[in-house]
């Protein structure tokens, strides 16, 4: 696998565009698509959250349906979430203006949508941005960050990333773009992602890898707590690279399952690293646990505690609000064998032995500390398994971007 450049164009086949349709920001784009004109086989997943927002209502019928898909359209500022039947109306009608304009099925027209909830689409407003982006779509890397630029709300950067891999000497592709910043707690996020492949693969397969991925990539990830109502993430193959088809269980199968991991794992990191007022990534190791389970929820339990996100935003080496969060996880372990470790690039330092704190430098821990991504190892001793999960410090400044977001 080679990482490259790029993000949904790096693909063969696919085209983006972007477009500044006033839809609530001024003086900045606003709308995004990625278009395939050759049909894609689609697979996907939604949020969580009992409240749905109308384009994860839509978008979800049609990955059901096994339509084929052509386009993506995009647009941030107004997420369309809790506007009843106007607001699937406006999806719906989004969709056919799509179709009008590309030539092509409504049913095969994915929507996201981000940002305000409550607030109606301006529908005239989306009608004539889907005509700006057709008019300017075209498959260079740069269109492709554009995009990934568009979808944009209260992040600080773009999220794009691709790679490629060898099948059977034929070079295959996946790239994808993603946003996120706030509102974002495992079982998925106020996140959009869409990722494209030109890889020939059945529609089982692609479901099968993006089921099992998001598990231990985007739903390890966890900013404030809050699963919202938009999550999507949506993985469209066109089959341009020509391949043998993948199928489930063949060595192509888990070379692609790879390629898609590495992709989503990449994105979904840029999304805990950019949460909303955060200035360090926050990575939490569980190791030698009994169960990948017990790995699992205790990672995302220290990630999701405040207390430890606000001691790694004040470089403060509080290692006992970690074993606190580990212990409240409903996982049981021994306490009197964990080891803890920091890390990060200015080096390591070992804060826990057997379940009793070592001295260490506090100069040390806090440059350590310090760094835009911090480490936390929990060794439980107890097994082989392990887990990640992805965080991220907890500043004022998520207070500042929160209390006047509709403003």
């Amino acid at each position: 696998m080679e990482i490259i450049s790029g993000g949904v164009t790096a693909a063969r086949g696919f085209e983006a565009a972007s477009a500044a349709a006033g839809i609530k920001y001024q003086n900045r784009t606003d709308m995004a698509l990625v278009y395939s004109e050759k049909a894609c086989r689609a697979a996907g997943t939604f949020t969580t959250n009992v409240v749905k927002a109308a384009p994860v209502l839509w978008d979800k019928r049609i990955v059901d349906s096994n339509a084929k898909v052509h386009a993506v359209i995009v647009n941030s500022g107004i997420a369309n979430a809790c506007t009843g039947e106007e607001g699937f109306g406006y999806c719906r009608e989004t969709a056919n203006a799509a179709a009008e304009t590309l030539g092509i099925n409504a049913d095969g027209v994915i929507i996201g949508s981000t940002g305000v909830i409550g607030m109606q689409l301006p529908i005239d407003r989306i009608k004539a941005g889907i005509k700006m982006l057709a008019d300017s779509k075209n498959r260079s890397k740069e269109n492709g960050h554009l995009a990934a630029q568009a979808i944009m709300t209260t992040d600080t950067k773009p999220k794009e990333v691709a790679v490629t891999f060898d099948v059977d000497g034929v070079e295959v592709t996946v790239g994808g773009m993603a946003k996120g910043s706030g509102m974002i707690h495992p079982n998925m996020c106020t996140m959009l992602s869409f990722v494209t492949t030109d890889a020939n693969i059945s529609r089982s397969a692609l479901k099968a890898a993006l089921s099992k991925d998001v598990k231990n990539t985007y739903n390890m990830i966890s900013v404030d707590g809050d699963t919202s109502t938009n999550d999507t993430c949506v993985v469209l193959a066109n089959g341009e690279a020509g391949n043998k088809k993948i199928i489930e269980g063949t060595k192509s199968y888990r070379k692609f399952a790879k390629a898609l991991n590495y992709v989503n794992e990449t994105l979904a990191k840029m999304m805990a690293g950019d949460g909303e007022g955060a200035t360090a990534l926050l990575t939490v190791n569980v190791i030698g646990a009994k169960t990948k389970k017990q790995a699992k929820v205790i990672a995302k339990s220290v990630v999701c505690s405040d207390l430890t996100k606000t001691a790694i935003a004040g470089h403060d080496a509080n290692w006992g609000r970690i074993l606190c969060a580990m212990g409240y996880s409903g996982e049981i372990f021994d306490p009197s064998k964990v080891d803890l470790k920091f890390e990060s690039k200015a080096g390591q330092i070992q804060i826990m032995k057997d379940g009793v704190a070592v001295h260490f430098s506090e100069e040390k821990a806090t440059e350590i500390l310090s760094q835009e991504e911090v480490i936390v190892t929990a060794d439980l001793k107890l097994g082989e398994k392990k887990a990640t999960a992805w965080g991220c410090d907890l500043t004022h400044g998520y207070i500042d971007i929160n209390a006047d977001y509709r403003s």
